[in-house]
């Protein structure tokens, strides 16, 4: 069920998302070559909780999966998409991309946003790969408002990604967010303008392009949560919880700040 959020809501849903986006960029600042990827999952749920959130991703069930999601942040490492659990045992090198999925809830409500950021220098393709996965993000945010449909969001999406030469990730998904981390509706990044649910001013949606250099195939690992390319390349992912407004859209976690 899709759920509309009222102004109480929304003040909730703000502090939220304004937590993901204080752990994020705080994050930035610790990436480098040399860190352990359980150490910056470690200062993510230190920084949650001192703030009085809850980690949402800590615990997380998927039926299917027998073991619960480990870790308080998604860390996934070049040619991982989503989900890769931190670990002592992944260290950092010099020219590698992270992507890191924040999760929160507070007072009962949700935010939830990821970025992709480089690790020291990186090569042109890899910062090309990050430009054009933070530009499908963009390109959705701009044709969002009330009266658009999730066509046009996903069509703005390929558009930017198909047009650098990229692969698009066509099986895992935006969605919905609230009082629940995932709700409906579903928001993929492809589609045809004009098709699928029209947005209405007072819904929350999280937007979130998954891009690869490579083909569009993933496979997971043996860990039952690890996405990765099937061929091996790299992947980049962005992701921000947003408001839809009459007049457009209002980015709740805003980690680009």
């Amino acid at each position: 069920m899709i759920t509309f959020k009222g102004p109480e809501d929304l003040e909730q849903m703000r502090r939220a998302g304004k937590l993901v986006a204080e752990v994020l960029r705080a994050l930035r600042e610790l990436i480098k070559p040399g860190v352990d990827t359980l150490t910056l999952d470690r200062f993510a749920e230190d920084l949650i909780v001192r703030s009085g959130g809850i980690p949402a991703f800590k615990g997380y069930k998927v039926p299917g999966i027998r073991r619960p999601f480990p870790g308080t942040i998604c860390v996934s490492i070049n040619e991982e998409v989503v989900h890769g659990i931190p670990s002592r045992d992944k260290v950092l090198s010099e020219g590698d991309i992270l992507s890191v999925d924040v999760g929160v809830s507070l007072g009962g409500w949700y935010g939830d946003a990821a970025c992709t950021y480089p690790v020291g220098e990186v090569s042109f393709e890899r910062r090309r790969l990050l430009e054009v996965t933070l530009g499908g993000l963009k390109a959705a945010i701009a044709v969002i408002r009330d009266g658009a449909t999730l066509g046009d969001v996903g069509h703005a999406v390929e558009s930017v990604v198909k047009g650098a030469g990229m692969g698009l990730v066509r099986e895992y998904a935006g969605h919905g967010i609230g009082r629940r981390l995932h709700e409906s509706p579903q928001i993929p990044n492809y589609g045809r303008p004009g098709v699928g649910i029209t947005l209405k001013a007072g819904m929350t949606i999280c937007v979130e392009p998954m891009v690869m250099t490579g083909g569009e195939a993933v496979k997971s690992l043996s860990d039952g949560w690890t996405v990765v390319t099937a061929d091996g390349s790299d992947s980049a992912h962005f992701e921000h919880t947003l408001l839809v407004t009459p007049e457009g859209c209002e980015v709740l976690t805003p980690w680009e700040d």
